[in-house]
């Protein structure tokens, strides 16, 4: 079989600190609108009044740290018209070729995810390279190294299965039959399923 690179990351530990953003931003030297790796917050509930007070009803909310799934049937390679988007064979990353890029940004509306980037210096498409020049020397992507809670994690996807077990599927991402994302997660005690969410993604319009 394949190798597969993959991400792990553990929602119950995460603070939103968003270091692991951060460090993303700076090892690729990301303008400040490109975020290759953010963090998603998302919460639900309501407030009801209870004689005099106001009691939580089902309040709750949890952090995802999120970036290119390199998932095995990738929409963003399959709508790609000059085939500037690709999946490596031997690890199975997806990749942009910026000489080959026409900067239609067809990927950026079809990925699922919000993974590829349009740089508007540029005029191409940009993505979470899985760190590739790090991992050639044998260090970590910089968003694993960077997190203080200990959140992320890599590697093989049958490898982290067999070690964190193979749920992917949590609110607000979409069910992961779409299109098999490269991603483990263990869920925080308040996370929803994918596709049954009462929930909505509750970061400030600048962090989005």
């Amino acid at each position: 079989m394949a190798k597969q690179m993959a991400f792990y990351f553990d929602a119950r530990a995460c603070t939103a600190c968003k270091a692991c953003q951060a460090a993303c931003m700076d090892r690729a030297n990301l303008a400040e609108e490109a975020r290759w790796r953010r963090i998603v917050q998302y919460g639900g509930g309501s407030w009801v009044p209870v004689g005099n007070l106001m009691v939580p009803n089902h309040v709750f909310n949890y952090a995802l740290s999120i970036s290119c799934m390199h998932c095995e049937n990738p929409i963003c390679v399959t709508v790609c018209p000059s085939t500037a988007l690709y999946k490596r064979a031997e690890d199975g990353i997806v990749l942009v070729d910026p000489n080959k890029c026409i900067g239609c940004r067809y990927c950026e509306w079809a990925c699922p995810y919000g993974a590829p980037q349009f740089d508007q210096v540029t005029g191409v498409m940009s993505k979470c390279d899985f760190c590739q020049d790090l991992l050639a020397s044998g260090q970590n992507p910089a968003c694993v190294d960077a997190c203080v809670m200990r959140c992320l994690d890599y590697g093989d996807l049958s490898e982290l299965r067999a070690k964190y077990g193979d749920f992917n599927e949590i609110a607000p991402l979409p069910k992961s039959d779409l299109t098999g994302p490269s991603f483990v997660v263990t869920p925080h005690k308040n996370a929803e399923v994918s596709g049954f969410e009462t929930g909505k993604i509750i970061n400030l319009p600048e962090e989005v």
